[in-house]
């Protein structure tokens, strides 16, 4: 009996002793599969194994060298998973061909990444995949994860439509369309905090679960203040990128004793300085020497009213430094019910930053900053990882965080 496989189709049985004839596609046909090979995804989607540990891709459109609280979370939420047992594969801009972000160079727009990012997927047969970011790899991942029915969960990071409307005045309200078109199909979008859930549950966000920030405990510490001894005292820092949403104006332009330390760099740097003659700019600082700077520091100001949290803060605290902050999401968040020894809150930045340096109280900040741990952080974020039919249990166990 021939193979039922190998007969031709209805409609197309050829005549008596012919063969069947070609048909000959044309060149758009032609070039559409050729495409459609090269970025296909081929291995189908198998669910986790419970033994040997996770082995979890992170796509992102930030990372090193870059200086910002997205790349030192999702680096150091690899570091504790790969501590754990579980093999993290980031997929990032230093793998491709790229162009700077007009306006903000630091950031890398990958070219044409889809078939690469496939590759990569299909090469690596990961039990989880996680897109942190909306740019060029995240789309090119999620466009794979679409058309081959994986399961993936995304990221809410940075407040993109803010910045679109402060550098190229784009309407805000398209920037959130934007953004809920690309996170509506993942299983959960994971988000930094209580307020900004709600906060983008009235925007039409949906399927959002909490996966909050930490703070590596070990590297950030109190230790010797003698570090900034050359500087006047009260001594001001600021962490971060130098850049027109920060609003670091706020901070440089007000009239404080002592000196304002800035730590950092990116588009507004020249400019700055040129203007702040009287503030000590010292670039990008990293690792020790990071900590350094916080553990000499006395205040730690942060003028940013667009952070979706700001690591930043947790970081100064676990050095023993208060916080002064404007009264805004992010710093509300890490502050909310702290001792007045950790910070102050206030519309006036210059009375927040008075406040928070005459009520200073190193241990009271370095206990609060104990309650970001980063590995209670990185379990959040395990079980967040959605598959329907299996719970975070089977996540924690999966990853080996959980007997």
């Amino acid at each position: 009996m021939p193979d039922e496989s190998s007969a031709p189709p209805l409609g197309d049985t050829p005549a008596s002793g012919e063969a069947p004839a070609k048909k000959k596609k044309g060149a758009l046909k032609r070039l559409g599969s050729g495409v459609g090979r090269l970025t296909r995804p081929r291995q189908r989607f198998q669910m986790p194994s419970s033994q040997g540990g996770l082995r979890i891709i992170i796509a992102t459109d930030a990372w090193k060298p870059q200086l910002n609280g997205v790349v030192r979370t999702l680096d150091t939420l690899g570091q504790i998973l790969s501590r754990f047992g579980n093999e993290v594969r980031y997929i990032t801009p230093n793998e491709f061909r790229s162009v700077p972000l007009p306006s903000y160079p630091e950031i890398r727009l990958s070219l044409l990444p889809n078939r690469r990012v496939a590759k990569i997927i299909n090469d690596f047969k990961p039990d989880a995949i996680h897109i942190a970011t909306e740019g060029p790899i995240g789309r090119a991942a999620r466009r794979f994860c679409k058309r081959r029915g994986y399961p993936f969960t995304t990221s809410f990071h940075t407040r993109f439509p803010e910045y679109a409307a402060e550098r190229w005045a784009v309407p805000i309200s398209w920037g959130y369309a934007v953004l809920k078109d690309f996170h509506k199909d993942g299983e959960t979008m994971m988000v930094a905090t209580p307020g900004l859930i709600a906060e983008l549950k009235e925007r039409g966000f949906t399927k959002m679960k909490l996966w909050a920030r930490g703070v590596d405990l070990e590297a950030f510490r109190p230790g010797d203040r003698s570090f900034l001894d050359h500087l006047e005292r009260p001594i001001f820092l600021y962490v971060g990128r130098l850049a027109v949403e920060k609003s670091i104006e706020d901070f440089l332009s007000i009239d404080l004793p002592g000196t304002k330390l800035i730590v950092g760099d990116g588009p507004q740097r020249a400019e700055l300085e040129a203007k702040y003659k009287s503030a000590v700019f010292v670039g990008p600082k990293f690792g020790e020497e990071l900590t350094k700077y916080y553990q000499g520091s006395d205040v730690f100001v942060f003028p940013s009213r667009t952070d979706t949290f700001g690591l930043v803060n947790v970081e100064a605290l676990a050095c023993g430094v208060p916080v002064a902050a404007y009264p805004v999401r992010g710093p509300l968040e890490i502050l909310d019910g702290a001792p007045a020894g950790c910070g102050a809150m206030n519309e006036d930045l210059k009375q927040a930053c008075l406040d928070a340096w005459r009520n200073r109280d190193p241990q009271a900040c370095r206990k609060w900053a104990e309650r970001f741990s980063w590995e209670a952080a990185s379990r959040q974020f395990i079980a967040n990882l959605e598959i329907p039919g299996f719970d975070e249990d089977f996540w924690l166990r999966s990853a080996k965080m959980i007997d």
